[in-house]
Parts: C-alpha cells; structure tokens; sequence
C-alpha cells in the first residue's frame, strides 16, 4: 500500500511515460475480450509508477468490462444450512485462518464471519486520512466555489443515469457520512489492493463459485458520525433473495463503544423477514417487534481498527449509537456479487 499524501492523486507535472502505453495496451485486451488481463496490467503499472490517470482509467475500464464477461456460472450455489441460533458471542478469525470453509462455517452458525486484524493500525490510520480527504474533496466539488484542487481523490464516476437511476444517490450517501468509493479513484485503487493483499477476494470468489463483481452503489468509504439514524435490515430486501454475495466491512477505527458500531442477530437466517411493520423506519427496513420475535440475543462486538464482518443478503444488523458515543466510526463497506446472478439497479464495476 502507498502512503496516502497529499500529493497523491495532484501529480500534474510528473511525467508517467509508461502510462499511455498501458492504457492502450489494456484497451485492446479488453476489447478481445481478456477483461481481467486487462485490469491486472494497469494494476501492475499503477504499481510500478503511480498515476493518477490509471486510477481514474481503471475504475471506468471495470465498468465497462462487465459487458464482456462470461456470466455463465461455472458452479452450482453454495447452500449455508442453517445453525441453531442464539450465540452470545461471533465466531472470530484471524487473517492467517481465513478460508471459505471457515466463512460458510460463519455463515451457518452466525450469519457472518468477524475476521480480527485483517489490517493493522498504521494502515487503518493511513486509509481514514484517505477517507478524509475524499470526503473533502467531495465537498469542494459540489460547493459554489470550489477552492481545493481534487485530483483522484473525487473524480465522479461517469454512468448512464437513466439505465442505472442514479438521482440523488451520491448525495443521499454523503450526507450519511460517505461517498461512492469509485468517485475517488485513489482510493478505489487501494481498496482493490487492499482485497487481493488479505486474500478477501480469494475467499469470496471460491465461495460464489466465480470471480465477483462489486456494485459501485454498495461501495463506500464512510465516516460516520454518532448522529446517525439506525434501523434493523436484510440487504436481501432491496438486493432480492437469489442473489449470491458478500459484503466486506472494514472498520478503521474503533467502534461498539465510543463509536457508531454495529448490532447483530447472530443467527443464520434464510429468507428476506417481515419488512415496514411493527416500527420499521422504512417499507425495506425491519421493525423491533419482527426481531424480538425471533427470540435471539442481540450482539453489539467491540470491534478494533482493522476488524472485517464478512456477511451476505440475510444478514440482519444496524448501525449501533447511543447518547454516550463522542467519535466517528470510519469504515468500508463494499459488496461482491457473482456476475451471473448481478442484481438489477446495481452498477457493475468488475474485481
């Protein structure tokens, strides 16, 4: 991982002479067709010599790939019985652990699988200065005057609004305390690094049975603050029930006590619950009389910066606060789904 600075991504006198050649060389591969040949030349490039001009090219070349790609699912779906229910406590992993027997083994008891200490601090510090300066830059990008010079740190990304009904998503999602994490390419870039250097992606794509496809509507850096509204739900309630994913949530800061963490029903559910009733905030949401009635004990875990919860469309959570919380929380969340079974209303950006 690079040492997010100020400096990256506002390199316009540097000269990347081995860019443009990349570029025009992952252009023609994935216009044979070879889409993550292509992806993984510009990654190595971007390695080699950082430019913020890959950054940006990678994000819109992993959108427009997901037309070539093979959406024939190449394994049956993976069914997770269903454990018993009412733990106390997550099942946890360390990074060294992790396996997809170990994630469907979460899966079934859980509901989820908490991986501790994917990443350490010295990282988790550096991608909170990251999130930071996307936000702001988000900011100076939409204000009346705009006095920051962004570079990749928000680049919008370009997409068909009337195929994909974008509106007033990206400012729904800021003022929730993020931004799309394809607006800043920068940090995108490190996301993906992020996936590959743990083995995230490895996991993931063993469990779908193919390599997934992130949905840059469900990918987010977040700083959340302790204002935040909170409300019980299912993913699978906006997603659908026959989708195949998995949603990587990274903490980066610490959070369950100071900080806006998470609560979870710690049980394996396997269907889409009773949504809009019983004091449900929103018709997708889940009201507090549904989730009593399921008779299983509520876990707020103290999570560390660094910590993942792996989870998929039935997972029931919400956002944990209370009146004592002083901090942000900082997180990413990003979902990965199997292209063949690619929810509608999601844009593609292909890993």
């Amino acid at each position: 991982m690079i040492e997010i600075s100020p400096q990256v991504g506002q390199m316009p006198n540097k000269v990347h002479a081995g860019s443009e050649q990349a570029i025009a060389a992952a252009e023609r591969l994935l216009a044979g067709g070879r889409v993550h040949e292509a992806i993984d030349l510009l990654s190595d490039q971007n390695r080699r010599d950082r430019d913020p001009r890959i950054d940006e090219h990678l994000v819109m070349m992993r959108h427009h790939a997901f037309a070539q790609l093979d959406k024939t699912s190449t394994s049956a779906a993976q069914i997770v019985l269903g454990g018993a229910g009412g733990n106390v406590d997550l099942q946890s992993v360390s990074r060294d652990e992790l396996s997809v027997e170990r994630l469907r083994e979460g899966f079934a008891n859980d509901g989820c699988l908490l991986v501790r200490n994917l990443i350490d601090e010295a990282e988790a510090k550096e991608l909170r200065r990251g999130i930071d300066r996307a936000l702001d830059a988000f900011d100076e990008g939409n204000s009346a005057q705009p006095t920051l010079e962004n570079g990749s740190w928000y680049t919008p990304f370009v997409v068909e609004d009337d195929k994909y009904r974008v509106g007033g998503r990206r400012r729904w999602m800021r003022e929730s305390g993020g931004v799309w994490a394809v607006d800043s390419p920068v940090m995108f870039f490190e996301l993906c690094e992020l996936v590959d250097r743990t083995g995230i992606g490895e996991v993931i794509t063993k469990h779908l049975g193919e390599r997934p496809v992130l949905s840059a509507n469900k990918c987010n850096l977040r700083r959340v603050p302790v204002s935040s509204a909170t409300n019980w739900h299912q993913d699978g309630a906006f997603l659908g029930e026959e989708v195949r994913t998995v949603n990587f949530w990274l903490t980066l800061s610490d959070c369950g006590v100071d900080a806006p963490g998470l609560d979870v029903l710690p049980q394996r559910l396997e269907h889409v619950l009773e949504t809009g009733t019983q004091g449900a905030i929103f018709d997708w949401s889940v009201g507090e009389g549904v989730v009593e009635a399921l008779d299983s004990p509520v876990i707020r875990p103290n999570f560390t910066a660094g910590d993942a919860l792996l989870f998929d469309q039935f997972f029931l959570h919400r956002t944990a606060v209370n009146e004592e919380m002083t901090k942000d929380r900082y997180a990413i969340e990003s979902w990965f789904f199997a292209p063949s079974v690619f929810p509608e209303g999601q844009i593609p950006i292909v890993y």
